[in-house]
């Protein structure tokens, strides 16, 4: 199962060393991904933050990927970029990309993820919020597990489950399906 550690120094008002540090912790633990979901650095500081953290799990192996920005995944050398649902179609970047870039695509919707699917772009599909999660509102939509499976088994590409990943929850992921898990909280 592939673990992802996605990002967010503001939910938990780390420093920018404090968040590399976590990221190599994250790494040397079991985080196969690191995903940089800083959306308010501007570009030279989320470059530099990339390269750092970059550095920070290069022993580990962990693959870094920037969210929504193939522009400062390029420029840092970084595996690949994730795109939110209101990105450019993952196509349009592929086009642009080199080999081996990975690109995966956030959705929620059947709508979203049979958009993504016809474009043809991506190379994993992170669908959620799964199970109620402390970094979204109260009333957010859930999924739940019955959809997962659902999406799983009619997706041709990865899908890894996002939204109140613990631990203990791995297991069912797995049965749904999916290729792995993303989350925030559980590696900080």
């Amino acid at each position: 199962m592939i673990r992802h550690f996605v990002t967010d120094r503001r939910r938990f008002r780390l420093t920018p060393e404090t968040l590399v540090a976590r990221a190599g912790h994250a790494a040397r633990n079991g985080a196969d991904v690191i995903q940089i979901r800083e959306r308010d650095l501007a570009d030279a500081a989320l470059l530099d933050l990339v390269r750092r953290v970059m550095d920070a799990v290069r022993d580990a192996g962990a693959r870094v990927l920037v969210n929504d920005r193939a522009d400062v995944a390029l420029a840092s050398g970084a595996a690949g970029v994730h795109l939110r649902t209101d990105s450019p179609p993952a196509s349009r970047i592929r086009a642009i990309v080199p080999p081996g870039f990975t690109i995966g695509r956030s959705v929620h919707t059947a709508e979203e993820i049979e958009a993504a699917l016809l474009d043809g772009g991506c190379d994993y599909l992170m669908f959620g919020t799964v199970f109620p999660s402390a970094g979204k509102p109260p009333g957010h939509p859930i999924a739940g597990l019955d959809a997962l499976t659902r999406v799983c088994a009619r997706s041709p590409i990865p899908v890894v489950a996002i939204g109140g990943m613990t631990p203990d929850r791995e297991p069912e992921i797995a049965r749904a399906g999916a290729a792995g898990l993303a989350a925030v909280g559980w590696f900080m």
